[in-house]
């Protein structure tokens, strides 16, 4: 395209914070998710499930349940016509297991009646006839020899290794060294609304499925699998998705596979809504974690070498654990400057409720053993903790344990000087104070996080996008990935208009559709801004470059000085004293006959990883986090209050900081909630308290005093320089709270969640 004079263009929408795209529909309750929809003969699907954490089954009777009123069919994977694995990473799992269930609370059949209550009373009175098997609840009993065997000869999903330097040696020659062995429980993702799906038969053998997801393209592969239909017959559509986490990324798959077996069985549209008890019970959850850490450094204090094993409970079937896996090895040396490392890596295989993907996917418990490590290691040298990392932290230029070195996207060192400065923290740490039967006392973290999915999961890493400018100039967006609560709809529909000069009201992002956008991977691993709103921008520069050249030639038509540059902001065209709107613009590129939609495509820049030894470019870039947290101890009791929270980030260029500000807060009170609240419990292979009376999470009441600031170090391959905010703000917090109760009491508690019992424990031990 020629020249068409000089453009100056200043960000009209980026960067402000602007109202959120579905903030009305959601106050008002008009939205509808999956429980909300309704279609002409609807039948409702229940499970039948495993009673025990592993058996074989003899046989499944409906004989009593065919006596229920409404009662339609009974469910069972002699109805699945496509293969009977689920298509996701292994493909161990199948949709309805055939001969045995591995774990307690695992789908073995379904029923269908004509109403919800009916299903469910029918499915309570199938008999399930089988015999109770061997089995395994701990990750390291599970690694043993002669342990119940649940996934191969070994019940290992999965192993890691990163491998650098001579970290014997190094450890021979060290000053100062310290080891320890930590644990982190299960963290439950309490998203508001359970998970559900209703399948829809379409002439032809097709099926469309409403699916409340973050991985419309997942729910594609396994519904296509299931049906053994093509991916033409298929059509995903998410409904609006009332919280997700990382626990709508794999699992609504399997739940949308069951809704699209039972309606392809009977013919008509089915509906199946999970309680939230079976919701606990079989639903994927954070991975409980074990680490045996250990770090060296010299006299100076620089850190020589680090040495882990790390050992994750992937539960009956792997899911998402090898990739869960995959990105805690990366980051279980922390972000340091190490020249020795051998970081040793586990996935386990346990008779118990399969995990996958919760927001940090993998690194939160990693971390929390090395960042309550590094403390103990700054005591040794005789550092302020603060001071120590500052020494060690990683910095633009340097390298990183896998030997990636880092961009100029690096302002980890800001971030945890400005959480020094606003926490005063120099004055605090050096004072625990102790008033009464109350201790109080400061701790600090830093974490960095790969954005995007990385080189372990590249081949997922693309996303696509379509833009269409319709004739009165509204804009339709349609992308691969999902709004579950985060801001999605609203960050992406900044980043069209901004690209356009167009309205941000006349902007509206859809819900996914899998038969408008190609497969764009998962809505994970803080990647939607990043990959999305790439993908945007290269739908919408074609657009862009129409729309602005007619801009241009109607301006010199109305008598615009032609020698003046043409200025576009908050969709207004100017040339001195003329502007024209974006509506008249875009009517003109409509007369025209102009293209007005388009399609974009970003993939991530390749990462180069050899997998023998860990040492490669693990993520394409990096966001990163500091943390400190006041606490206050009972000394009589142990009971922990988390006072307040200091926190920074670089995330890059910060999009919306209005909905940057709430990732935040909601972040940090989440990995708060993970740290001192949540204790889900197995005994004899069973959950004892799947219900939100007996798993207590934080409240609105129980949140912490934020001071939240951002530091943003542009990234230049990102949507106007940003880079992805999703899950830095929970990884750090677990351990900042448990240094601060160690500043507080002299209590070191090295599992989570800090329960009163453990700070007891250990003050009693003085």
């Amino acid at each position: 395209m020629k020249r068409t004079g000089k453009t100056m263009e200043k960000l009209s929408y980026v960067g402000k914070s602007m109202p959120r795209k579905d903030a009305e529909i959601k106050a008002v309750g008009s939205a509808r998710y999956a429980a909300d929809r309704d279609f002409a003969g609807m039948l409702y699907a229940a499970a039948v499930r495993s009673p025990r954490p592993h058996i074989r089954i003899d046989g499944i009777s409906d004989a009593k349940a065919r006596k229920v009123p409404g009662y339609a069919a009974l469910v069972t994977y002699k109805d699945i016509k496509g293969v009977n694995k689920w298509p996701v990473v292994m493909q161990d799992y199948p949709f309805l297991p055939e001969k045995e269930a591995r774990f307690a609370g695992e789908t073995v059949a379904l029923v269908v009646a004509a109403s919800e209550k009916a299903a469910r009373r029918a499915a309570a009175l199938v008999e399930l006839r089988y015999k109770e098997l061997p089995f395994v609840e701990d990750p390291l009993e599970a690694l043993e020899k002669g342990a119940p065997r649940v996934h191969g000869e070994d019940n290992v999903f999965s192993t890691y290794r990163i491998k650098n330097g001579s970290v014997d040696e190094a450890f021979r020659k060290a000053a100062y060294t310290v080891e320890g062995e930590f644990s982190t429980n299960y963290q439950v993702h309490a998203y508001l609304e359970t998970q559900g799906a209703i399948a829809v038969p379409e002439p032809g053998g097709g099926m469309t499925v409403h699916s409340t997801t973050q991985c419309p393209f997942y729910v594609i592969d396994a519904v296509a699998a299931a049906l053994a239909q093509p991916y033409h017959k298929i059509k995903i559509l998410q409904t609006v998705t009332g919280g997700g986490f990382g626990g709508k990324e794999d699992v609504p798959a399997l739940v949308a596979s069951h809704a699209a077996i039972c309606a392809a069985k009977v013919g008509r549209p089915v509906r199946l809504i999970y309680g939230r008890k079976e919701d606990f019970q079989s639903m994927s959850k954070r991975h409980p974690g074990w680490a045996r850490v250990a770090y060296a450094a010299d006299k100076s204090g620089r850190i020589t070498a680090c040495r882990v094993k790390y050992v994750l409970d992937g539960g009956a079937y792997s899911t998402l654990s090898p990739i869960v896996l995959w990105r805690g090895t990366v980051h279980a040396a922390g972000p340091y400057k190490v020249p020795n490392v051998d970081i040793r890596t586990y996935a386990a295989a346990t008779n118990k409720v399969p995990c996958g993907a919760f927001r940090g996917f993998g690194q939160p418990q990693i971390s929390f053993a090395q960042e309550s490590l590094i403390d103990e290691l700054a005591a040794k040298v005789g550092m302020d903790p603060l001071k120590f990392r500052l020494k060690n932290l990683l910095k633009p230029g340097d390298r990183t344990v896998t030997g990636q070195k880092l961009n100029s996207s690096c302002g980890l060192a800001e971030i945890a000087q400005a959480v020094r400065r606003r926490s005063g923290w120099d004055r605090k740490w050096k004072s625990p104070s102790v008033k009464g039967d109350v201790a109080s006392g400061i701790g600090f973290s830093v974490a960095y996080y790969g954005v995007g999915l990385g080189a372990g999961g590249r081949y997922l890493d693309r996303a696509g996008a379509m833009v269409n400018i319709y004739k009165d100039s509204s804009v339709g967006v349609s992308v691969g990935n999902t709004e579950m609560g985060q801001g999605a709809l609203t960050v992406l529909a900044q980043i069209a208009a901004e690209t356009l000069n167009a309205p941000y009201a006349a902007v509206r992002v859809e819900e996914v559709d899998s038969s408008k956008v190609p497969d764009s991977g998962p809505t994970v691993a803080s990647r939607t801004t990043l990959m999305s709103g790439n993908a945007i921008i290269d739908a919408a520069t074609p657009l862009r470059e129409r729309i602005f050249k007619t801009a241009y030639d109607l301006l010199l038509a109305e008598g615009a000085d032609a020698s003046l540059p043409m200025v576009a902001a908050n969709g207004v065209f100017r040339m001195g004293a003329k502007s024209v709107e974006f509506k008249k613009v875009v009517s003109g590129c409509w007369s025209r006959r102009l293209k007005m939609c388009e399609q974009g495509w970003y993939t991530a820049p390749r990462t180069s990883f050899k997998n023998e030894d860990g040492q490669g470019d693990a993520y394409v870039i990096y966001s990163y986090s500091a943390d400190a947290a006041e606490v206050d101890v009972d000394l009589r009791t142990g009971v922990l209050k988390v006072r307040k929270v200091w926190a920074a980030y670089d995330v890059g260029r910060i999009v919306n900081p209005g909905l940057a500000m709430g990732q935040a807060q909601g972040g940090i009170l989440q990995g708060m909630s993970w740290a001192v609240y949540e204790n889900l419990v197995y005994k004899n292979g069973i959950m004892v308290n799947p219900n939100f009376t007996d798993y207590v999470i934080a409240t609105t009441a129980d949140k912490p005093e934020y001071d939240i600031t951002f530091i943003e170090k542009p990234y230049a391959e990102g949507p106007y320089k940003a880079k992805g905010m999703g899950e830095v703000p929970l990884i750090g917090v677990a351990p900042a709270v448990a240094n601060a109760v160690r500043n507080a009491c002299g209590a070191r508690v090295r599992s989570v969640p800090l329960l009163p019992e453990k700070i007891w424990k250990e003050i009693r031990k003085g």
